[in-house]
């Protein structure tokens, strides 16, 4: 069962990697048939997404370009991290704020 899972939701998972747009459409196509795998990774790039958009907002405007350069390097690292493990079709935790962001965005 739990390898049909993971099967099913790949392609969602993947797709909602894809900035915004990827995550909005990757969250209709798991809002009919729940896909726990594919919820698990819109949980974790909704957090990504997040933390990008208060980086451009917060650390550029009051820490500087450098500051925003290197939180930004770090926030795409950890957004390949949670890309491969959705390729490898692993429920593959963020380092560090993943078990947060499955907490915080637990009914999605």
């Amino acid at each position: 069962m739990e390898n049909y899972t993971v099967k099913e939701g790949k392609t969602a998972a993947i797709i909602s990697h894809l900035w915004v747009i990827g995550l909005i459409i990757a969250f209709f196509m798991n809002n009919n048939k729940r896909n726990y795998f594919t919820s698990f990774y819109i949980r974790q790039t909704i957090g990504l997404n997040l933390f990008q958009l208060l980086n451009g907002w917060i650390i550029y405007k009051f820490l500087g370009s450098t500051a925003g350069y290197i939180v930004g390097v770090i926030i795409f690292v950890l957004w390949i991290i949670s890309l491969i493990g959705a390729f490898k079709g692993e429920k593959k935790l963020v380092p560090v704020v993943g078990e947060q962001f499955q907490e915080w965005f637990k009914n999605v």
